[in-house]
């Protein structure tokens, strides 16, 4: 779980809940964040219905994905290149999935 918030660490947690499928763990709010742990933490069949996502999730989603991440960057590397070898400015670069 997380709050999120203007801290680095409530938003780098924030943006992995979201990329691992558990959006339902990112609190926006103290009481909401209270609220949520002493309801995961009073129902055994919630903890193990998240633990069953995140197993799951962990297999399928992109987060994990150190193939498609190398090949992405990879791609990201060489646009950066070309975009220099040609004289232009940096930019914003887009690499498809």
């Amino acid at each position: 779980m997380t709050l999120i918030g203007d801290a680095l660490g409530g938003r780098v947690a924030a943006s992995l809940l979201n990329a691992l499928g558990l959006p339902e763990l990112i609190a926006h709010s103290a009481k909401e964040y209270e609220d949520r742990a002493v309801e995961i933490a009073a129902n055994p069949e919630t903890i193990r219905a998240l633990k069953a996502k995140l197993a799951q999730n962990r297999l399928s989603k992109p987060l994990f994905d150190t193939k498609l991440f190398t090949r992405q960057i990879e791609a990201a590397y060489i646009a950066m290149y070309k975009r220099q070898q040609a004289g232009l400015a940096p930019d914003t670069i887009i690499v498809p999935e």
